[in-house]
């Protein structure tokens, strides 16, 4: 059965400051999903019981009208879909609306797309495009661009402003313009804008990101780590242990690493999906990395438990408490790598993320790019290639070091 409310949905913003958007509410089988109908109004002006903006309000027959234009608009695809007897969601029905509108700014469809990413529980991929959203409405200064106003010169002023008045890389601008991009691609598919208006591509706005130096672990120095003589059960220890962990599996991102769970590991071969692609993997376990399970498996309450034990507290089902619980996680792990580099006499600055690229800067040329595609779960084997070049360096060095000794 569907419930259909009109309501005041309060969101905070980045500086904490809230803000009440009024929405339509579509609950079926206890699931919801809002329609945003982009606009806001202050709680002193809304009928809760009414469900209706208050007379006092001066524009409070236009939103009234709105309100009722797309209540009926959704009331008559539900009477259709039971009509036809056909199984539905809330978000099947709202989404079939959003469809159907054709005049969505970009402001406005960028926040139904960081909606989406959060009731699909991408609350990492929701955070970070919330941010990239931000520093675009500072430039906007509180303009609603259409999707039209978006094109080529607009984005030159956008860089502009993004490199010097907010600081930012170059790389986190052109991840800004990637979220632009992909959102521009919606509204033409949606028929909001047409492709005419694309600011993107040949002759146009390039996305080119700026290459970057990765520098990873050598064997020695990964060595040197196995062999500090650590307390058991310190933090410092455990760190090793995470870090380690990834390593001997290939540089598998920590936050995959800290979701591992017991059931994950079937005759010692580990079986799990990576959360950045999708991309499903198994492996077996090296003997290093079996003697660290070991000291874990006291602790092991079912095979659906936790290897580490950060998230043991957590409901496995609440993925923005797992999330959150990760990001703070992860800053606690780099402090205490911090101390192990310190320990082990490494003059390099190591972080979790450091393991991936140990494991790179080890393997070099010495396998084959298309095994590493499957050892770094890549989906694409330039992208292996790509990654790869930045730790292969023997036939570049050898060919310096026959020019400059000419003398010799």
């Amino acid at each position: 059965m569907a419930t259909l409310k009109t309501v005041l949905h309060t969101k905070t913003d980045a500086k904490g400051n809230k803000e009440f958007r009024l929405a339509l509410r579509l609950t079926v089988n206890r699931k919801r999903s809002y329609y945003y109908l982009g606009q806001k109004v202050e709680p002193k002006f809304w009928d809760v019981q009414g469900e209706k903006v208050k007379s006092s309000h001066t524009r409070h027959k236009q939103l009234n009208r709105l309100i009722r234009k797309k209540y009926d608009e959704i009331e008559d695809v539900i009477f259709e879909m039971e009509t036809s007897k056909q199984n539905y969601t809330a978000k099947q029905i709202i989404d079939s609306i959003r469809k159907n509108t054709k005049r969505l700014s970009f402001f406005e469809l960028a926040d139904e797309h960081i909606e989406d990413l959060i009731n699909a529980n991408n609350h990492n991929r929701a955070i970070s495009d919330r941010s990239k959203l931000n520093r675009i409405k500072e430039f906007a200064k509180k303009r609603n661009f259409e999707f039209e106003e978006i094109d080529e010169n607009l984005l030159k002023k956008l860089k502009i402003y993004l490199r010097t008045t907010s600081g930012l890389s170059e790389r986190s601008v052109m991840n800004i313009f990637v979220m632009i991009r992909l959102l521009y691609n919606k509204a033409i598919s949606r028929k909001i804008v047409d492709r005419k208006f694309y600011p993107f591509g040949k002759d146009k706005i390039k996305i080119k990101y700026p290459q970057t130096i990765k520098i990873g672990l050598d064997e020695h120095e990964i060595r040197k780590i196995e062999e500090l003589d650590l307390d058991t059960r310190t933090a410092v220890w455990h760190t090793r242990n995470v870090f380690l962990f990834s390593f001997y599996l290939a540089g598998i991102r920590i936050s995959d690493v800290l979701r591992m769970r017991w059931s994950d590991i079937v005759a010692e071969r580990l079986y799990y999906k990576m959360s950045k692609n999708d991309k499903a993997d198994s492996l077996k376990l090296p003997e290093p990395v079996i003697k660290i399970l070991s000291h874990y498996q006291v602790d092991k309450k079912n095979k659906y438990d936790y290897i580490f034990p950060e998230l043991k507290t957590i409901p496995i089902n609440d993925s923005k408490a797992i999330y959150s619980r990760i990001k703070t996680l992860i800053k606690r792990l780099n402090t205490n790598l911090t101390v192990i580099a310190d320990l082990a006499e490494i003059d390099k600055k190591i972080t979790n993320h450091i393991a991936r690229h140990s494991f790179g800067n080890i393997a070099g040329d010495k396998v084959s790019p298309q095994m590493l595609q499957k050892l770094y779960r890549h989906t694409h084997l330039s992208t292996t290639i790509g990654y790869q070049g930045n730790f292969i360096h023997k036939n570049a060095d050898e060919a310096l070091n026959a020019i400059i000794n000419f003398s010799k």
